[in-house]
């Protein structure tokens, strides 16, 4: 069965449970929002906020929301690092790529100096830092992780150049208690520590997808408040489950997705196996 098929069937524009959504469509999770305000306040004056928590919790869907929202703001440059775990030549690389620098890896203190240029340029003809945007940051090196300060701080660490956002799991406030990135860690102005979702906000998540999609009917409130009770929480467990769900009842050509069919498939113990 072809994708083009699948939606037609339901009268979707997309799969909403497939991470590939048009961004305008990505749901504002809870506080995200306040979190943006936070960021584009920090963007007048630099420095480093943190987003981070457990697996499945949408982190990587929050950074791409604040990319967008944040690329719409006049004068203000968004980088987004794609090799976060990069060596240090590469790092110097990457960054004179987002940032418009001919860089010589070899030559890091023209690299540093070149980029500090750069930005002090920015700053002067729009009032506004750059933002640098790091998913995956706790994959970073310590090394990579200090050069990011030492190249934002200016002045005796008076003036920040660079807003840095930095998104990761949990393990990465952890390593900001380490005596290698403390220094880093103390200077982190916002954070955001994404939790399991409760009940309400899920289901509040699977209407506002459904309805980004243009098929609000696709699952009755039955199956809608099963989803939501099964998922302990997480998104991505949650999407999943409604994927398989949707690609199944595509095969079967269902006019909608019920509880039923979630019976069928997730139960542990199914009626056709008992009978065995």
């Amino acid at each position: 069965m072809t994708n083009k098929h699948l939606l037609n069937l339901f009268g979707l524009k997309w799969n909403p449970f497939l991470p590939n959504i048009p961004v305008e469509s990505l749901w504002p999770a809870p506080e995200l929002d306040t979190f943006l305000f936070q960021i584009e306040n920090l963007v007048m004056d630099g420095g480093f906020a943190l987003m981070c928590g457990e697996p499945g919790l949408g982190k990587s869907k929050n950074l791409q929301y604040l990319a967008h929202r944040l690329e719409r703001l006049e004068n203000v440059i968004v980088g987004v690092m794609e090799r976060p775990q990069s060596s240090l030549a590469d790092f110097y690389r990457e960054m004179g790529d987002l940032f418009g620098v001919n860089l010589t890896p070899s030559n890091r203190y023209g690299g540093f100096k070149s980029l500090r240029h750069r930005w002090r340029q920015h700053i002067k003809s729009t009032l506004f830092r750059p933002i640098l945007l790091i998913d995956e940051a706790q994959e970073m090196l310590t090394g990579n992780l200090n050069e990011l300060r030492l190249l934002g701080s200016a002045q005796f660490d008076s003036q920040c150049l660079l807003t840095v956002i930095l998104c990761g799991d949990l393990t990465l406030p952890e390593r900001f208690r380490s005596n290698t990135l403390l220094a880093l860690g103390s200077r982190i102005r916002f954070r955001r520590m994404l939790v399991p979702y409760d009940k309400k906000e899920l289901r509040t998540y699977l209407e506002y997808t459904l309805g980004q999609a243009g098929a609000s009917q696709l699952m009755t409130k039955t199956l809608m408040t099963t989803l939501v009770e099964h998922a302990a929480g997480n998104l991505r467990l949650l999407n999943i489950m409604a994927a398989e769900l949707l690609t199944i009842g595509a095969q079967r050509e269902l006019p909608q997705l019920d509880e039923k069919l979630f019976l069928e498939i997730y139960s542990r113990n199914p009626q056709k196996k008992q009978s065995r």
